[in-house]
């Protein structure tokens, strides 16, 4: 039996059940000879026939193994899905979530731990929760380095800024392609500042990194499910249905970003992803996600109880804009002659430093 996340004891309970969120941060590996990933993918698995790994470079053709399925020796099904709960009153939704939160932060342990802090709201909540050290990564001119100090400085924390330079894009480029299969660019510009964060983390002595992942998703931060139906990259016609598309594209992004993590020596760990605060951002309804200009409205108010408001109501930029990764990647491409008038030329530049 090898298992990444829950333990044994939970990971059968659920699967006996059909519990899709039976309280862990989620799992994947083998148990009771059969291989099984929890309903958001929140650990990587692979497969190649009957071969299976947690790392896709030790099989010779990797896939990646379903959310939410097990594979036995009849075969592989789906073993549970995402609960579709009835909408909550909206001052029960935003009990919910704090509570769920609470819950949340209750479960992690900070031996070993710091945390990528970006001042956005979701890893703030991490640092006002968690009294471990803050670690920032971006270009000296940065949005993230700028709302990090700014953020750190309300919390009365200290602050570790990784000021990250083109060499160190340059080198940590093929080994991310190596670790995660990824070459294209938006993949690869989200997942270097966490990598060269980590890679900090680690040699300060560090073994876990703790992260604001799956707040976006949960709570309705992304300007394309603010702006449903009218926005052509879902199918939804609320804003509600839009969240839950985007929580489905969960397993893809949390397998390069935990591939990238780990590349750096370092576990990383998702206190959002929680089954409690999954299970309570489900059952919020659309006014509680996008209000107006407002997104991840319940988890701000949530947020009261942790954060000061300059930091609760605090908009950011994505990592790979806010740490300006995006901006001095294609800068690279440009100057190694892959001009923006070729397609993709980004993703061409990656892979010319990974061959």
């Amino acid at each position: 039996m090898t298992l990444h996340g829950a333990s044994p004891g939970i990971v059968r309970a659920a699967i006996q059940r059909g519990d899709p969120l039976p309280g862990s941060r989620g799992f994947a590996g083998e148990i009771d000879g059969m291989l099984v990933r929890d309903v958001l993918g929140r650990y990587p698995l692979f497969v190649d026939g009957e071969s299976w790994a947690f790392d896709p470079s030790e099989l010779a053709d990797p896939s990646p193994f379903p959310a939410g399925h097990v594979r036995t020796a009849q075969g592989i099904e789906e073993w549970a899905e995402l609960p579709d709960p009835s909408v909550a009153d909206p001052s029960a939704g935003v009990a919910a979530v704090r509570s769920a939160l609470e819950r949340a932060f209750a479960t992690v342990d900070t031996d070993g731990l710091a945390i990528a802090f970006s001042g956005g709201i979701d890893s703030a909540l991490l640092a006002a929760a968690l009294d471990v050290p803050l670690y920032v990564a971006g270009f000296p001119d940065s949005h993230d380095i700028e709302a990090a100090t700014r953020g750190a400085a309300l919390l009365d924390r200290e602050l570790t800024v990784v000021e990250l330079t083109h060499e160190s894009l340059e080198d940590a480029v093929p080994e991310l392609v190596a670790a995660t299969g990824r070459t294209n660019a938006m993949d690869i510009q989200i997942a270097l500042p966490l990598y060269l964060v980590a890679k900090r983390v680690a040699a300060d002595g560090f073994d876990q990194l703790a992260l604001g992942q799956g707040a976006d998703e949960l709570f309705g931060g992304y300007a394309k499910v603010a702006k449903a139906p009218e926005d052509p990259r879902l199918d939804s016609e609320t804003v509600r249905g839009a969240t839950r598309e985007v929580i489905e594209t969960l397993p893809d992004q949390l397998e390069r970003d935990v591939l990238a993590v780990r590349a750096a020596g370092i576990e990383p760990v998702a206190p959002l992803l929680h089954d409690a605060v999954v299970e309570a951002a489900l059952g919020l309804p659309g006014e509680l996600l996008v209000e107006g200009e407002t997104r991840k409205v319940a988890l701000r108010e949530a947020a009261w109880r942790w954060l000061p408001e300059e930091l609760a109501t605090k908009d950011k930029k994505a990592v790979q804009y806010g740490s300006l990764v995006a901006r001095e990647l294609d800068r690279l491409a440009r100057q190694a002659g892959f001009k923006r008038r070729m397609d993709d030329h980004v993703t061409q530049y990656v892979e010319s430093l990974s061959t």
